[in-house]
């Protein structure tokens, strides 16, 4: 709780802080890593349980009368089309003498250009036995279909040459007879027709021979198709390994996993806005973070952890021992997703105080924790509803919680100044604001923000500089300089004979509105 800060410009704020998404991404490490090693599991069961069935290949050296060099892999995609079609299918089916339907076999194979010139054909079976059979027929059935395709395509493109030289030579036989019938005295002017007769028998008799050898070249490639296409590599099965299998299947599934726990720890981050750095956890409740508790593990942990956790332990409750003892009026623990640890730490700092006197801890948390403790130390613990009776015995101390839910009228009940004791990354940041504001309202100062489990890598700066009179570093100096105005102010009332008043209230600061002029 602090006084408004000076305003920032909207660019100062960025739309999305990357830095803040990889602190909270990497908090949830065991859901992404629970994702990893769920697929890591579930791909290595996938290869245990379901093997791939038996598979044989087989590799065709195919031979096209169209060639080229610059080829884009045209003519290949055209011959994996054509493996792919029922005469194919039906042409292997009756050679294997089977009598499934090309349909359901045509499930059961696949090809693939390797090169322009290489398909290779793989096929899954029963066993490997029947496997290496398929691909055996298959491979005939398209180098036989292959080959008859180009004949026939040469064939016919022979035939079509030789139709037209058939028609080029009765042409010529007519040029030849028109010339035969003309006389040889003939007339200058006939001259020149028989002149033209002779250019077009020489044009046919070149063109009747220009088909001839389109022809023949015709009729000459088509060996050289047959002869080159040919299985170069012969039916062979495929060896599976289950050990391979599974380090692939578990592979493909630890990615796969890891990648999905990311994305959705990176959208639940963005989505719940719930924030784990110092920088924005102070800016949410407008008060500074003036300690912080490591994550105490239930697990075992190596022996100089624990000692590094119990000595930030031990020097927090030094630091809240004394805010406590300097402090005028009770103060309070205000728990945030940490009830237990703010508990333990209540009763901590009521031991440390009680070596000056009986103390008295007003339980207010859920379920009354720490109702009917009592400490060979001269602490006991009441209820709220006796909180007001044990306030002019013993020195107070409240716990209470400010989690969803709190009856925040009830928090005077436990003190009239508090430390809040929160948990990084458990609100929301509306949370915290609503928080902020409902303790501004109560005119309950905020001493500072305890943090625990906060991220081993967070550099981020959880003071505000804007908030001397409630935080701990000058919280004795501005408590002094209230009471010295106080006193003055009475002295003067009495020198002027007017009766003495209580001292006027410090105004309720103002807490930000909203997330954006918080920070």
């Amino acid at each position: 709780m602090t006084t408004s800060t000076t305003p920032q410009s909207p660019a100062a704020t960025p739309l999305l802080d990357l830095h803040a998404l990889v602190v909270a991404v990497r908090r949830r490490r065991r859901l992404w890593c629970s994702l990893a090693a769920l697929g890591l599991l579930l791909g290595t069961a996938v290869a245990v349980l379901l093997p791939p069935p038996p598979t044989a290949t087989a590799t065709v050296l195919v031979v096209h009368q169209d060639d080229q060099p610059n080829d884009t892999g045209t003519l290949i995609r055209t011959d994996v089309a054509l493996l792919g079609t029922t005469r194919i299918a039906d042409k292997a089916l009756r050679s294997l003498k089977s009598p499934e339907k090309p349909e359901d076999f045509m499930k059961d194979y696949r090809g693939t250009g390797l090169t322009n010139n290489l398909l290779q054909i793989e096929v899954t079976g029963k066993d490997d036995a029947q496997a290496v059979a398929r691909a055996g027929a298959l491979a005939d059935a398209f180098v036989a279909d292959h080959v008859r395709r180009m004949r026939e395509a040469a064939t016919a493109e022979a035939k079509a040459l030789l139709d037209q030289r058939d028609r080029m030579r009765d042409e010529l036989t007519e040029v030849n007879e028109a010339i035969g019938d003309r006389s040889p005295e003939s007339d200058p002017q006939s001259s020149a027709s028989i002149e033209s007769l002779f250019a077009r028998r020489a044009l046919l008799n070149s063109r009747i021979a220009d088909f001839d050898q389109r022809a023949a070249d015709a009729r000459t490639g088509t060996p050289k198709v047959v002869a080159g296409t040919q299985i170069v590599d012969t039916p062979r099965a495929v060896p599976q390994s289950l050990t391979g299998a599974a380090a692939t299947n578990g592979a493909i599934g630890l990615v796969l996993g890891l990648v999905l726990g990311l994305t959705l720890a990176a959208v639940g981050t963005v989505v719940a806005d719930r924030p784990v750095l110092r920088r924005e956890i102070a800016a949410n409740l407008g008060a500074s973070v003036i300690a912080e508790l490591p994550r105490t593990s239930r697990r075992p942990s190596w022996l100089w952890r624990r000692r590094r956790t119990r000595v930030a332990r031990e020097r927090l409750v030094a630091t809240l021992t004394r805010a406590v003892r300097g402090s005028a009026e009770p103060v309070s623990l205000l728990e945030l997703g940490c009830a237990r640890t703010t508990g333990a730490l209540a009763l901590d700092i009521a031991g440390a105080l009680a070596a000056e006197g009986p103390v008295t801890v007003v339980d207010g948390l859920p379920g009354s924790r720490l109702a009917g403790h009592q400490d060979p130390g001269d602490v006991s613990v009441v209820g709220t509803e006796h909180a007001a009776a044990a306030a002019h015995r013993t020195r107070r101390l409240g716990v209470g919680s400010v989690a969803p839910g709190t009856a925040w009228t009830d928090l005077h009940h436990l003190g009239g100044q508090t430390v809040l004791v929160v948990r990084a990354g458990h609100g929301s940041a509306a949370w915290l604001h609503t928080v902020a504001r409902q303790l501004a309202d109560r005119r309950i100062p905020v001493i500072g923000v305890v943090l625990v489990d906060p991220d081993p890598r967070d550099r981020t700066d959880g003071t505000l500089w804007d908030g001397l009179h409630t935080a701990l570093r000058g919280h004795e100096e501005w408590a002094a300089r209230r009471n010295g105005e106080g006193t003055s102010h009475a002295a003067q009332a009495v020198g002027e004979g007017r009766p003495r008043t209580e001292r006027t209230a410090a105004p309720p600061v103002r807490v930000p509105d909203s997330d954006q002029e918080a920070r």
